[in-house]
């Protein structure tokens, strides 16, 4: 089998972008991106402080205000080498220049918003398909918070409010970006109860794996295969692989779901999972490029 030489970065939304502590705004005890951080891992996978990062604001309906926080936020770590791309509809994905761009760019983010936005503007695209190519046969980066990461599956939630989950046909799937076609991802996961959403995605689809991503929190994921939980939260796993009972098939619309034999796994920061074997890691490994010092 063939595995993809690039990342996957998926995050689960709020990540925190260097809040400035002295203002007040977050605890000391929360744990940001110069410590752990997620940005800090984006640039460190793609290469160090001279990669070149393009951000992808198409999902979120205030793409500037978007666009400017990662500007700041990666300059805050010393990443500078940052542009952003407002592609806003289908047209302007076909635009030479952001065809150009993301071919010399060492990594691409995908922001948050709404991820039917993603796969309708860039389902079938040249630039879509230059983004998977480059991600199967060079060391290429792909990042998405939020709608961004959970567009990034093959399998894609794009609708279902958690208090009505457990009913059948209450949680909406469509195709996403298909940088992977084995996993199903959802954002916010604990903080707005999406257990159920996602428990009855993987009971439609069991041969994917459910990865709930809470927030400022994410799974950087290698050859395709290998997931390494970062970031300051946790990140829940449900694997259908042993469902024994399910009645979703038989039951009507509107009818709560039952299954029996789902797998659950909790991962914090260092612990991994395989997904081809199915199987919960308890130490993933240490980071795989040098730490960058903190920016004065």
């Amino acid at each position: 089998m063939s595995y993809p030489k690039g990342k996957l970065i998926a995050i689960g939304g709020a990540e925190d972008k260097g809040t400035n502590l002295e203002k007040g705004l977050i605890s000391r005890n929360n744990l940001n991106f110069f410590e752990l951080g997620i940005l800090r891992r984006i640039v460190e996978e793609a290469g160090g402080l001279m990669a070149r990062i393009e951000v992808i604001t198409t999902a979120s309906m205030i793409p500037f205000e978007v666009g400017n926080n990662y500007l700041e936020a990666f300059g805050r770590i010393g990443c500078t080498h940052v542009g952003l791309m407002h592609i806003r509809n289908r047209e302007d994905v076909n635009k030479p220049e952001y065809l150009k761009r993301i071919e010399e760019c060492d990594a691409v983010m995908f922001s948050g918003g709404n991820q039917l936005r993603l796969s309708a503007t860039f389902g079938g695209t040249k630039f879509l398909r230059t983004i998977l190519l480059r991600y199967h046969n060079e060391e290429f980066v792909i990042a998405g918070t939020s709608a961004g990461a959970m567009a990034m599956s093959n399998t894609m939630i794009y609708e279902g409010e958690a208090s009505r989950a457990h009913l059948k046909g209450e949680v909406k799937i469509t195709t996403g970006l298909a940088f992977m076609d084995n996993v199903i991802f959802d954002s916010h996961f604990e903080k707005r109860g999406r257990f159920g959403r996602l428990a009855q995605a993987v009971g439609a689809n069991p041969s994917a794996i459910g990865i709930g991503l809470g927030e400022d929190t994410g799974m950087l994921i290698t050859d395709g295969n290998k997931m390494e939980a970062i970031g300051s939260g946790m990140v829940i796993i449900i694997d259908g692989h042993g469902i024994m009972h399910s009645n979703i098939a038989d039951i009507p619309v509107g009818n709560p779901i039952s299954m029996e034999g789902l797998q659950v796994h909790i991962c914090a920061k260092g612990n991994g999972y395989l997904i081809d074997d199915r199987k919960f890691v308890e130490k993933m490994g240490a980071v795989t490029t040098p730490i960058m010092q903190d920016v004065e």
